[in-house]
């Protein structure tokens, strides 16, 4: 029997345990359990406002580990603050609401956050906390935790033997894949008589830093020498555990163009794809091949405009993908950014889809020229499909560093010159329960020559996994997954050509 490596953060993930169990138990024993739904910014409980902070917080937590994830609304509640088509989905169990679209709240909705323990805590502090309420500012986060069991398993050729799998790309271990802190406020865009801002800031320490960075910004931790990066057998690995900061942005809503209009400025998670790297957006624990090697990051001033209840476009320019603007690279020019949400009157389906990124594509750091569609369909309140498609390339490729790009975000290719690829991948989710919901997920990736993964072959992949929240704070994720490489070994280092995985995580919100 294969044994499971053990990191430092095995510890805390059984403290977490410990901790969530003592505290429904004493949630429940006590008599603090309720029925109400997810508490809003507008609905605060008021319990909370004596003791020292650490006992506001405690209680907090105690009460929403208590609580059910998902409640359906009463039959004489008053109508959400959304202008247009009603949200498609209850959120949780998914990850959202609404119909897929990136870089921008939804506009025509309220926006309003849950409000988590760590929220109700810091509100209840004289002055401060008042300050914080009064301007709907939210301090929250979430720690994710993840296992998994698999076929590949570690060598001398080098610990990532799950590669090109992502996140978790070394086998059999516990990790600690995301810990993340985020101070934020959302603007109101369902009202329209006035201008309102949000911003976010967040704070990320994990395995999971390794898919989100930036060269030239916290890129020291992973790009320490050439030929390396993500996962390539001859590169660099990097440091395995890091930090980055994939979000840090304004935004401005001006509610008097077309429907509103959201304009967003900074760092942001580039706005196409299902998934989303922030786990408790995902909908499954891992990430599909499509996923796992598109662009990420962007740097630069994003729109989005809402025409009416069915069209939104939006258009951005940016540095280049997952590069800072102030960092030399072939890629670090102007970039530009083109998306178009549609939906139906009936609600029942949704197109999003554009140009990611382009300009010159030259060969850079990650200099991609992207281009993505995604179809969503939604059958009944029990089953609903989303499928997604992308192709992506650069113009003079080399096989190895040059002086002006040292680094690549994937991998050098096995043959110069152009650089192509694509890749489609399909979500059916199936609601069992209130608080749970079946995911399976089919994809096919063609990395031409090489240029994402470091092998020119092509891929198929196949999982299935099951999303269950045991409260508010609690989501637990397993899933099983068989990976295969068509033209040539990819896995277990090169050595194989399929990998069976068996994965859970866990996140705690806090």
């Amino acid at each position: 029997m294969k044994r499971v490596k053990i990191n430092r953060w095995t510890a805390a993930l059984a403290a977490v345990g410990l901790v969530s169990a003592a505290s429904v138990a004493s949630a429940q024993s006590s008599g603090t359990v309720t029925n109400s739904a997810t508490t809003t910014n507008s609905n605060v409980a008021t319990t909370n406002s004596t003791g020292g902070f650490f006992t506001r917080f405690d209680k907090a937590m105690r009460e929403q580990l208590g609580e059910p994830a998902y409640e359906a609304p009463a039959t004489n509640a008053p109508p959400p603050h959304h202008r247009g088509h009603p949200t498609p989905f209850d959120s949780p169990p998914y990850p959202t609401g609404d119909w897929q679209i990136g870089g921008t709240p939804i506009i025509g909705d309220e926006n309003a956050l849950p409000t988590y323990p760590l929220t109700e805590a810091m509100w209840s502090i004289p002055t401060l906390g008042d300050a914080m309420k009064n301007n709907k500012i939210n301090l929250y986060g979430w720690e994710d935790v993840s296992g998994n069991f698999s076929s590949s398993r570690d060598t001398a050729a080098g610990p990532n033997a799950n590669f090109p799998m992502g996140y978790d790309s070394r086998p059999n271990r516990l990790e600690q894949n995301q810990g993340v802190l985020f101070l934020e406020r959302d603007p109101d865009e369902f009202q329209t008589d006035h201008l309102d801002w949000g911003f976010r800031y967040s704070v990320l320490y994990g395995l999971d830093y390794r898919y989100m960075i930036s060269r030239g910004f916290l890129s020291s931790q992973l790009l320490k020498s050439a030929p390396g990066v993500i996962g390539q057998p001859a590169g660099n690995l990097g440091n395995f555990y890091g930090v980055d900061m994939p979000m840090m942005y304004f935004d401005f809503y001006i509610p008097n163009i077309a429907d509103g209009m959201n304009i967003r400025v900074g760092r942001i998670i580039s706005e196409p794809d299902i998934e989303a790297q922030l786990a408790p957006n995902n909908l499954m624990s891992s990430h599909s091949l499509l996923y796992t090697f598109d662009p990420y990051c962007q740097w630069g001033v994003f729109t989005s405009t809402k025409l009416n209840a069915n069209w939104t476009v939006q258009a951005g320019i940016c540095a280049g993908d997952d590069v800072a603007p102030w960092q030399k690279d072939p890629e670090t020019q102007p970039t530009g950014t083109v998306m178009i949400q549609w939906q139906s009157d009936n609600n029942k389906d949704s197109f999003y889809g554009g140009a990611n990124s382009f300009n010159n594509g030259d060969f850079g750091y990650n200099n991609l020229q992207a281009y993505v569609g995604t179809w969503t369909h939604k059958f009944n309140d029990w089953c609903w499909t989303s499928q997604e498609a992308w192709y992506m390339y650069m113009h003079g490729a080399s096989t190895g560093p040059t002086t002006s790009v040292p680094y690549q975000n994937g991998a050098f290719p096995v043959r110069p010159g152009y650089a192509p690829e694509w890749a489609t991948v399909n979500y059916t989710m199936f609601r069992l329960g209130a608080s749970t919901f079946l995911t399976i997920r089919n994809e096919y990736f063609d990395d031409f020559v090489g240029s994402r993964t470091g092998y020119d072959t092509c891929y198929t992949e196949h999982s299935i996994g099951l999303t269950w929240w045991p409260d508010k704070l609690m989501t637990v994720r397993p899933e099983l997954r068989y990976d295969r490489s068509i033209n040539k070994m990819a896995f277990n280092n090169g050595t194989r050509y399929q990998q069976f995985t068996a994965s859970c995580d866990v996140i705690f919100h806090f």
